[in-house]
């Protein structure tokens, strides 16, 4: 299966970092959070499994998280817009 990955760097949010693989098809495989709320974020992460990155997007971004003007499924949605960019590796 040829696949494209993105390690993203989050602004403005607990979590530090995500880390998403999707394949040719922007069907996302896995997504990764490092820091954050651990038990939320692995709920994210589960729900997001298998859904196209465009559907993904549609439904979190412009999430807040509390006074922020961001939130971590709002960064997720950045790491997909990112992700969706690139080219299919091998």
């Amino acid at each position: 299966m040829k696949t494209k990955h993105v390690q993203y760097e989050t602004r403005g949010t607990c979590s530090k970092m995500i880390d998403v693989t999707a394949d040719e098809n922007n069907i996302i495989q896995q997504v990764f959070f490092l820091g954050g709320c651990n038990g939320n974020l692995q709920g994210v992460s589960q729900l997001v499994r298998g859904q196209h990155i465009d559907d993904v997007i549609r439904k979190l971004d412009g999430i807040r998280c509390g006074t922020k003007g961001t939130s971590c499924p709002d960064q997720l949605c950045r790491a997909l817009e990112e992700l969706r960019s690139q080219e299919v590796k091998e």
